[in-house]
């Protein structure tokens, strides 16, 4: 797998998590229009799922994962 295949395959993973946080923000709002407790709070711990799957794909602390060796973390920053 190339590099630019990697960005490919992240760039359509972080689309399809805004897509389930647009969702969410659908089920929030039906949520409280018919006054569903219980719904409203399955939205939001759904919508707080989906932010937590998107932090990773958006975080950039100078290493990425090496993809074509399974496991493997590679970093750019040298030590000494």
């Amino acid at each position: 797998m190339s590099a630019d295949d990697g960005k490919r395959d992240a760039r359509f993973h972080l689309w399809g998590w805004l897509l389930f946080v647009i969702c969410a923000g659908f089920f929030i709002a039906s949520s409280i229009e018919s006054n569903d407790f219980p719904g409203l709070v399955g939205s939001i711990i759904f919508l707080i799922a989906c932010v937590v799957f998107i932090v990773p794909l958006v975080m950039k602390k100078g290493r990425y994962v090496d993809r074509s060796i399974p496991s493997r973390r590679v970093s750019k920053i040298r030590w000494k």
